[in-house]
């Protein structure tokens, strides 16, 4: 989830070209528009749009941006593929309506009940583009696995016969590769085994390629049967709704995300508001005070100024009793929650957070079992307070 750090690096690297005629990288409108005014002569701004090299806080990585694949090339790139997106959960369906959008040939397997439904209600007609997975997989030259973890284990001794050499099987996510050993899942050869990781929620994905934005995605190879997986991944990864992509691997990606998720994305985050509020509620504050120093000025005020221009920019646009209290207090927290992500990165490595999930996911109660974890953060005085918070901002007025 890092779009505002991609966006930084490349207005970055725009103000850099324009004092140094000589690089060759290509520009952002933004960066035309500036040389425009200034009279600067340079080679830039006739250059043909390709890969990007920025530098990210003292390294230099490679970015691929949705200009590097215009519509056309997108289209000529899979004019003869199906792309087969099975499961309509978040991600399959914010990417396979990006595609269908696109133009692609896109049809979806997906089990029936209340996603299939919903997928009909949204345009997918069964028989046509909706099939049962099976059928799916086996009608799709681009098979893009976005079935839950714990399926894709269950289902891939009858979905591997069906991946015939010459096809290209998709993953959003590296956990059934990398773990191979506990999901048993090897493609066969003669098949592209690609990803392409959105940094963000199907929602998001959706919602940003709606806005004429895009996500910003991870992609990688793990094998390159064809010779062209390479190329093909980026262009899928534009095709659903990536605004810039950054190349990793499978094992980096499944790595980071997961210690991500359960680290400062979602778990970190949740213990520390509820520490937090608990401690505040301890020594006599109201819940309203209590959430409000919590979470609503946190997610309204504090972190969106972080996104814009970091946290540097955050502390200097708060009090100085505040930016001095951050500075003498931000040190005795990294240092005790330090041990606590090395040991959760180890958890990750190793492969207990993955047998974890496998066992838990595929009990027969999983959705019931999980929807109680759930109602215990729901129905938490903190997030109660939250929901009559939240039905104070001006945006949701008279709403219920």
């Amino acid at each position: 989830m890092a779009s505002r750090a991609f966006s930084t690096a490349l207005r970055a690297t725009a103000r850099a070209a324009v004092s140094r005629p000589s690089v060759t990288i290509r520009p952002m409108s933004v960066l035309a528009n500036t040389m425009k005014r200034t009279a600067v002569k340079s080679t830039i701004s006739i250059q043909a749009r390709s890969m990007k090299t920025l530098n990210f806080g003292g390294s230099e990585e490679t970015v691929y941006e949705r200009s590097d694949v215009p519509k056309e090339k997108l289209l000529d790139t899979f004019k003869n593929d199906t792309i087969a997106v099975l499961g309509y959960g978040p991600q399959g369906r914010g990417q396979a309506l990006n595609l269908r959008d696109n133009g692609v040939n896109v049809i979806i397997g997906q089990r029936e009940g209340k996603t299939y439904q919903q997928a009909v209600e949204e345009g997918w007609v069964p028989g046509k583009n909706l099939f049962p997975v099976l059928d799916a997989v086996e009608k799709g030259t681009v098979v893009m696995n976005l079935l839950s973890d714990a399926f894709q284990k269950e289902i891939w001794p009858q979905m591997k016969p069906l991946l015939t050499p010459g096809k290209t099987l998709y993953f959003s996510h590296g956990f059934s590769i990398v773990y191979k050993d506990q999901t048993n899942i090897e493609a066969p050869e003669g098949v592209d085994v690609i990803l392409v990781a959105p940094k963000g929620s199907g929602f998001t994905v959706r919602r940003l390629f709606q806005e004429g934005r895009g996500i910003n995605s991870s992609f990688a190879v793990h094998k390159d049967a064809s010779g062209h997986a390479k190329e093909r991944t980026i262009a899928l990864g534009i095709g659903i709704g990536s605004g810039y992509m950054y190349e990793t691997t499978f094992e980096k990606e499944v790595y980071s995300d997961l210690f991500g998720e359960r680290g400062v994305l979602m778990g970190a985050i949740q213990g520390l508001f509820q520490a937090q509020y608990e401690v505040l509620r301890a020594n006599g504050h109201s819940p309203s005070e209590a959430f409000n120093e919590t979470v609503e000025e946190a997610t309204q005020s504090l972190y969106p100024l972080i996104g814009e221009k970091g946290m540097d920019w955050m502390y200097s646009n708060c009090s100085t009793t505040a930016m001095r209290g951050a500075l003498d207090w931000w040190k005795p927290f990294h240092d005790a929650s330090k041990p606590v992500f090395e040991e959760l990165y180890k958890s990750v490595r190793d492969g207990t957070e993955t047998a974890r999930s496998l066992d838990r996911n595929s009990q027969p109660d999983y959705r019931e079992k999980l929807e109680e974890e759930l109602r215990e953060i729901r129905e938490s005085e903190i997030w109660r307070t939250g929901k009559t918070v939240r039905q104070l901002r001006p945006e949701n007025a008279g709403k219920n």
